[in-house]
């Protein structure tokens, strides 16, 4: 407290101007010291050594103290041991020295020398360019004899790990081996180095079996350890998704059942390989459900709340979790809870990319409640043109189709997304989503629904999945499904009758492409004119011209070579005569339904070949003019028969001889010898049949015309 003068207030400083309030309070100053004599100034040489000699030079003393400094610390700069440096050294004479005692301790560590040589040889192979074939193979042997031996104490350091990593690379399968048995017992150790981890997915890439036989087992019994290590998570999730055999995978995937589940195998188990079915191994041990279930679920919640959502051992533990949960109940419910309080969506986001993630979204979108999908839908904003080339993630978008109700909902959140906002999106989009092997379901499946044809061998899975969805969401959607189909349509049709009409030739340009055209035109709702006179356009011109290629300029810009005539190409065809049939063949019914309403294709697509119809009738896509003449709604019938009647003869040099398709065909098989000899000798080998040649819609116009 300041002190108070003699009236009781507090001290006051002396009354002054603006300006000197500004200074500092004025000191008096220090008296100088005595003068000294220069021979009383110089002490004894004992006393200061060979630093006397600097201060005759007229250098300051090294020997500072704060009596000297006006009571500061020395500022003098000091070497590495906190020593001042001697007068006269520069900034880069002591720095130098630094350097010098930094080389000169890595030069007292064990395998140094080993180390400087097997780093420049490092420095030399790694440009594999500027390296000859023959000097490269010196180097690999010269850098094996430095680390044949010593490899556990060059990968544990993070400056010579690299070296092990490039003698991997350039070493024989054999050499490999003899890397991979000298580190066994280090791999764990390896997992959870920063830079070491690399070099187990160095050696696993470029190994064997043997050597994943060799590095997969000591994950065994660490898998809860290494699954929540920052960086042993990541090699042993890679590893578990794109290295481990099924049988490795069932054992490390047990793990996150609880150490009983993974050290004990079940009744029966021992003599048959290990199974991750969380079903099945309930179904053996029913009392152990409580205890592996907690097990799990604390796991898999633990990595949810420390944000490690990317794991596809997560998401298979998660599914396994979640379908053998009884449907409905407390566990079921407070499991979506917990995957949807993830506010940041990365779970369900890294879900969607993985096998059993996309499925568990699948299963969590058809038990869930229309705000459950509303919710989930949310987070997977900006994201669903990426899963819809996914390999997995597109089926999400297919359950969504099927489960949610709102299909306005549906519509802004994937379709818009899916085919873009803009016009000038809309065909780059479209062309994208039509020839993309998997992104071509989310936009087919609406149009045509679950045919055999959309749903090949690759995606039999997709149709397993997506029945069971069927199945749940009897009870948990309101709406007919195909009054939900129907409403998807209307709202998609729009933009891709749009698409058709101002650009057909690039969705015509492939097969799938041409898939998505001719279903779009006999699904979609609304005016289809435009969009169909713009595929007939296609087929102007003549089929048996020459494809035109572009000038110099275009010939440097592209290396692609000009597409064929439509008619020459077989998808083409098959969609001409499709649109002209207007409609899909009823297997059931063995007969052709036409869509509503009627296309009437046939008239629009003759008068843009009648010039070139022969060319048509005696080429590739001669069914396209026979279909011209069975439709019963084609006004121009007799007009078109009448010129083929006029060029018989060049229909029947069609029908008889050889067609350019055949022929290739027939080069392509190459006769063997032994097989004709062996088929020869045997008494009961019959006529061989000969396969028929020409063109056959060329004969079955000639029948028609009789």
């Amino acid at each position: 407290m300041a002190p108070k003068n003699e009236m009781g207030n507090k001290r006051k400083l002396p009354s002054r101007s603006k300006d000197s309030n500004t200074k500092k309070p004025k000191y008096e100053k220090r008296p100088p010291p005595p003068p000294v004599d220069k021979e009383d100034s110089i002490s004894d040489d004992s006393d200061f050594g060979d630093d006397a000699g600097d201060d005759e030079e007229g250098g300051a003393s090294l020997s500072w103290n704060k009596a000297q400094n006006n009571g500061r610390e020395s500022t003098a700069p000091k070497d590495a041991d906190g020593k001042t440096f001697e007068r006269g050294q520069t900034s880069r004479e002591s720095h130098q020295k630094q350097k010098q005692l930094a080389q000169d301790r890595k030069a007292n560590k064990p395998l140094a020398d080993e180390l400087t040589r097997a780093k420049k040889l490092w420095e030399r192979l790694r440009r594999k360019s500027h390296v000859p074939k023959e000097e490269r193979d010196k180097l690999v042997e010269e850098l094996f004899a430095i680390t044949t031996g010593r490899m556990k104490e060059f990968v544990l350091k993070h400056d010579a790990v690299r070296v092990v990593q490039t003698a991997i690379k350039y070493s024989t399968q054999e050499r490999r081996k003899m890397i991979a048995k000298e580190l066994q017992g280090t791999y764990a150790l390896l997992a959870e180095s920063r830079y070491a981890k690399f070099l187990i997915g160095k050696l696993i890439v470029e190994g064997d079996k043997e050597i994943r036989d060799l590095i997969v087992p000591e994950f065994y019994g660490r898998v809860r350890k290494m699954i929540n290590h920052s960086e042993a998570s990541w090699i042993l999730d890679d590893i578990y998704r794109g290295v481990a055999s099924k049988e490795q995978k069932a054992i490390l995937l047990r793990e996150w059942y609880g150490p009983d589940t993974f050290l004990f195998r079940g009744a029966g188990e021992e003599e048959t390989a290990p199974t991750a079915e969380l079903s099945v191994i309930l179904e053996k041990d029913p009392g152990k459900r409580g205890p592996i279930m907690k097990y799990l679920l604390d796991l898999t919640n633990q990595l949810i709340q420390k944000k490690m959502t990317g794991f596809t051992m997560l998401h298979d533990a998660m599914y396994q979790y979640y379908t053998n949960v009884k449907t409905g109940s407390e566990e079921a419910k407070e499991y979506m809870e917990m995957i949807k309080e993830d506010e940041s969506g990365d779970l369900l986001k890294n879900m969607g990319f993985t096998k059993y993630g996309a499925r568990l979204v699948c299963l969590l979108l058809a038990h869930g409640t229309a705000k459950d999908r509303k919710q989930i839908l949310k987070m997977y904003k900006d994201t669903f043109q990426l899963m819809s080339t996914d390999p997995y993630g597109h089926l999400i978008i297919l359950t969504a189709y099927d489960t949610i109700d709102d299909t306005v909902l549906t519509t802004k959140s994937i379709i818009l997304e899916l085919i873009g906002k803009s016009e000038q999106n809309e065909v780059s989009n479209i062309v994208t989503l039509a020839n993309d092997p998997n992104a071509r379901l989310t936009i087919r499946y609406v149009l045509e629904g679950a045919s055999k044809v959309l749903f090949d061998g690759s995606h039999a899975g997709d149709l397993e999945l997506l029945e069971q969805v069927w199945e749940i969401r009897k009870t948990t959607s309101k709406k007919d499904p195909e009054t939900r189909r129907k409403e998807l349509v209307a709202s998609l049709s729009p933009s891709l009758l749009a698409a058709i009409a101002s650009s057909p030739e690039d969705l015509i340009a492939t097969s799938f492409g041409c898939q998505l055209v001719t279903e779009a035109l006999l699904s979609c709702v609304g005016d289809k004119s435009e969009a169909l006179k713009a595929v007939a356009s296609t087929a102007g011109g003549d089929p048996d011209a020459e494809p035109e290629e572009g000038g110099e300029e275009s010939e440097a810009l592209t290396t692609t070579p000009p597409l064929p005539h439509i008619s020459k190409i077989p998808h083409g065809g098959r969609m001409f005569k499709t649109l002209i049939s207007g409609g899909r063949f009823d297997k059931s019914s063995r007969k052709i339904v036409q869509c509503d309403p009627p296309l009437h294709f046939a008239d629009i697509l003759y008068p843009v070949i009648k010039e070139d119809v022969m060319s048509w009738a005696t080429g590739p896509s001669s069914f396209v003019v026979l279909n011209l003449l069975e439709v019963e709604d084609f006004s121009h019938g007799a007009e078109l028969r009448k010129t083929l009647k006029k060029h018989k003869k060049q229909l029947e040099k069609a029908a008889s001889e050889e067609t350019p398709e055949q022929k290739a065909a027939r080069e392509a098989v190459k006769p063997n010898d032994e097989a004709d000899k062996a088929a020869k000798k045997t008494k009961k080998a019959g006529p061989k049949k000969e396969k028929p040649v020409g063109n056959m819609g060329s004969k079955l116009l000639l029948e028609k015309l009789g």
